[in-house]
């Protein structure tokens, strides 16, 4: 007996250990780093959710985890323009003066450096529902703030210097604005980056809360109203969904907007979120939305004014 139960214990680390080195061997690099520096809370979420959620709707979070952790996002194509700036600093020329027509602004007319959109992240914190649905937590903006005053975002924020990877700045300020402890989320991957209305560079983060009976909701109230969550499988539905065509430096796409209730009170979800939402609901979902996406392909301009936003 004594042989037996050495044996099953061997297995189950063997095994925790495979499954570990297989899913950091494929993850984004900046998720990789996160998971690499967080080891040890990364085994303890694998085994909490093998042993502790061994058997009934549980074991789709498991089964999340591990197909979300195969995930890699679509590779970014290079623009001419990157490909000039590349070629450029790699043989220490002087990059060229540029800048918009006159017609558009006056920035042509001054010098100017190359615009890099700032970087920042959210976390998509994924857990299971009562009916063993998916649902991810979102906060309702303070009606204070003064960008996306009052609307629905997902928890996050622009990274800092001391951030060492989009992980852990999403995990950062989701502690920071509802007091999701990083701990109880095991970090999985990481999305496409998006382009937000502020032109910030947003990489969306997507972790699992395996109890969510542990986390004990504590809203920042200087940045959060309230603190809510939604089935994901809803952002791929046509119901409760209105759209906008909209248009900015002559590309085209459109804007979705989510009606939601809950308890009483009515959430609009729209925007970069929902479109975040969207595409992370298709990667778990495995399967494309029921309506026209047309998300858009925009072209990162060369220079912009310190105002300059998306239409």
């Amino acid at each position: 007996m004594i042989l037996l139960m050495e044996a099953i214990n061997y297995n189950s680390v063997h095994m925790i250990s495979l499954l570990r080195r297989t899913s950091i061997s494929v993850i984004s690099k900046s998720c990789q780093a996160h998971l690499l520096s967080s080891s040890v809370s990364y085994s303890f979420a694998g085994i909490a959710i093998m042993d502790s959620r061994n058997f009934g709707p549980s074991r789709r979070l498991l089964s999340l985890a591990q197909q979300l952790r195969l995930y890699r996002p679509p590779p970014e194509e290079e623009d001419d323009d990157a490909k000039e700036q590349r070629i450029e600093d790699s043989v220490g020329k002087v990059v060229s003066q540029v800048g918009f027509a006159e017609s558009v602004t006056s920035v042509a007319q001054q010098p100017a450096q190359r615009f890099t959109p700032k970087r920042a992240a959210v976390l998509v914190c994924l857990f299971e529902g009562d009916d063993g649905e998916f649902r991810v937590i979102l906060t309702k903006r303070s009606s204070r703030l003064s960008t996306h005053s009052g609307e629905v975002s997902l928890p996050g924020g622009k990274a800092e210097e001391t951030d060492t990877s989009d992980a852990e700045t999403a995990t950062r300020e989701a502690k920071e604005e509802i007091g999701l402890d990083p701990s109880l989320v095991n970090v999985v991957t990481c999305l496409e980056p998006f382009l937000s209305k502020h032109l910030l560079r947003v990489i969306p983060v997507i972790g699992i809360l395996s109890n969510k009976n542990d986390f004990n909701p504590s809203p920042n109230a200087a940045e959060v109203e309230a603190i809510f969550d939604a089935p994901l499988e809803m952002f791929l539905k046509d119901e409760n969904r209105k759209w906008e065509r909209r248009e900015w430096m002559g590309v085209e796409y459109l804007i979705h907007f989510f009606n939601y209730d809950i308890n009483g009170n009515k959430y609009l979800i729209w925007g970069l979120t929902a479109a975040i939402l969207i595409r992370a609901a298709s990667v778990v979902y495995q399967k494309p939305p029921a309506f026209l996406e047309q998300s858009p392909k925009f072209k990162v301009p060369k220079v912009v004014l310190k105002d300059t936003t998306m239409t």
